[in-house]
């Protein structure tokens, strides 16, 4: 169905995804990390705190990490004013961001409510990585697939085999590229994790001493970071960003979500590869949560974008988003990082943010903080990282071995 009543973008905000607040001796980190960005997004977003009344939390493993879970009980601590704010908390591995924010866009176009919270979090540092890493296998269906101690290495280096076996032509060049182009756009973000990291060329190629093998084929710069951090953005209806225009004197409504798309498939890698074996997408349902969105904001494809904030877990997630995206047919997602079309000053720049690989990946925060940097761009606000003139940028966003996904496509009416 389309979009009748219209979910507006009044403000965002994202905490600085470089801290690690055990490092810092921060007791009570994961509503540290939610304070921040919840007063940092109403602030932004220049409404009184009261008006909020709703909110979302995306958290994928907080009780794991940190011992502690209901964390949508936590937004009501934040302000006076929220006392009683009703709130939940949503879970769908590094999707939780997203299923957060389509839960706030169903209360506002259900006419329920006219001002919705949507923020998502996570604290993964406090703990070492390979024990973070381990954590995160939870997202797997680990009754049904071993992918050992190093889950998700695991399950995306079979992900580049099968687009081996399928496709042939991806390259360690052309990941190294991927990871390159990341790295050059996150210096320009003054939040990103790797912002200030200092790294030569063999640090992105087949050089075991600097670039070593992690899992199979994908090496540590093949595979994204463990990072703390929180995002949020202030939703609203038409009629709420009516009068909030008003207010401020400005000449036209706030960027809105123009379009989306949520498709959920089996948690097993396996069993999605095998339901796929005779389709073109190795994703189908990835291709079909993209098409959705476009169609809902009235696009016939990224000719109809000026950006795109997708899921970089992995330097091969990055390049299998390529042709789900239509950036490219299938299978040729090597043409638009060979001819540089994603590269910023291209004709379709990607993760301009330094995405997931290089801006840090805070698993439950990804998608909204996808979201906060899409109505950036539109807005004109993106400072370093604004792509000039940006109309429409869209958000692709996927949890587990790409099980649950969601895409949606900012703009202006």
């Amino acid at each position: 169905m389309n979009s009748t009543r219209g979910v507006y973008l009044l403000g965002g905000s994202q905490t600085d995804f470089k801290r690690n607040l055990a490092a810092e001796g921060v007791d009570d980190g994961i509503f540290s990390l939610i304070q921040e960005a919840a007063l940092g997004a109403v602030e932004d977003a220049r409404i009184n705190p009261a008006d909020v009344q709703r909110g979302h939390v995306g958290n994928h493993s907080s009780e794991i990490f940190t011992g502690q879970s209901h964390l949508g009980a936590m937004l009501p601590a934040v302000m006076d004013q929220w006392r009683e704010l009703p709130s939940s908390r949503h879970e769908a591995a590094c999707a939780s961001g997203s299923m957060a924010a389509l839960g706030a866009m169903a209360d506002i176009e259900a006419g329920l409510y006219d001002v919705v919270l949507v923020l998502g979090v996570e604290q993964m540092r406090n703990v070492p990585g390979t024990v973070a890493a381990n954590y995160l296998g939870c997202a797997s269906w680990r009754a049904r697939e071993d992918l050992g101690e190093l889950a998700w290495p695991t399950a995306f280096d079979r992900v580049a085999e099968e687009i081996h076996q399928r496709y042939g032509a991806m390259t360690s060049e052309h990941l190294g590229q991927l990871v390159q182009n990341s790295r050059a756009n996150a210096r320009r973000n003054p939040l990103a994790q790797t912002r200030d990291w200092i790294e030569d060329a063999s640090s992105f190629a087949e050089n075991d001493e600097s670039n070593p093998f992690v899992a199979g084929s994908l090496r540590k710069s093949d595979c994204g970071r463990i990072s703390d951090g929180s995002s949020a953005v202030v939703l609203a209806s038409r009629e709420y960003a009516e009068r909030w225009r008003t207010q401020h004197g400005l000449a036209e409504l706030p960027p809105r979500i123009k379009g989306w798309g949520h498709k959920t498939s089996s948690m097993a890698l396996e069993e999605k590869l095998r339901a796929s074996a005779t389709n073109e997408y190795l994703f189908p349902h990835l291709r079909a949560a993209v098409t959705d969105s476009y169609a809902r904001a009235g696009i016939a494809g990224p000719d109809g974008l000026d950006a795109i904030e997708l899921h970089d877990c992995f330097s091969v997630s990055s390049y299998m988003a390529i042709d789900h995206l239509g950036i490219t047919e299938p299978g040729k997602a090597w043409q638009a990082i060979e001819d540089g079309r994603m590269e910023m000053g291209g004709s379709i720049p990607v993760n301009p943010s330094g995405g997931l690989l290089s801006g840090g990946h805070p698993v439950g925060a990804t998608g909204v903080r996808m979201l906060n940097d899409a109505r950036r761009q539109v807005n004109g606000q993106a400072g370093a990282m604004q792509v000039e003139g940006a109309q429409n940028v869209a958000t692709l966003n996927f949890g587990g071995s790409v099980a649950t996904v969601a895409s949606f496509v900012v703009g202006r009416d």
